[in-house]
């Protein structure tokens, strides 16, 4: 496997050093990406997306949602069921827990459970300050003024 030095880009930006590590933690530890259960992601729209889980036999109960530090994290436990002897066991029903990174911004705007399927949906909401905007070129001594890129 190969590693790549990320060195120059610290040499040269501020504040993305988070950047950097999460390039670097995805190149290094694709193996512990965990494949069950299985989900979509989706774009719903310019700043919105929505993940859809598939959690047959949990119960909203049974779920939990959790953003930290940029990170959205669904945990399942089941309760301990009782001893049953099965002639074929096929439906996985082990707990899990699963992490999304989400990208500065971006906030859970809710979640639905339907038919065994978690929705949650995601939106980026972009402060002001961040928003583009036209800056008007006065003439002489007048001052410019801030034009909104909406208008």
């Amino acid at each position: 496997m190969t590693h790549l030095d990320f060195s120059p880009l610290y040499r040269s930006t501020v504040g993305f050093d988070r950047l950097a590590r999460l390039m670097d933690s995805a190149l290094t530890e694709p193996a512990r990406t965990p494949s069950w259960p299985p989900y979509d992601i989706e774009v719903t729209g310019e700043n919105r997306y929505r993940i859809t889980m598939a959690v047959a036999g949990f119960s909203r109960e049974d779920l939990k949602l959790e953003v930290r530090e940029q990170a959205l994290t669904v945990t399942a436990e089941r309760p301990h069921e009782e001893a049953r002897e099965y002639l074929h066991r096929g439906i996985a029903r082990r707990g899990f827990n699963q992490s999304f990174r989400l990208a500065d911004h971006v906030k859970v705007t809710g979640a639905d459970l339907e038919n065994g399927l978690l929705t949650i949906n995601l939106e980026r909401e972009l402060p002001e300050s961040m928003k583009p905007r036209t800056i008007e070129i006065g003439i002489g001594t007048t001052a410019p003024k801030l034009v909104d890129a909406a208008a």
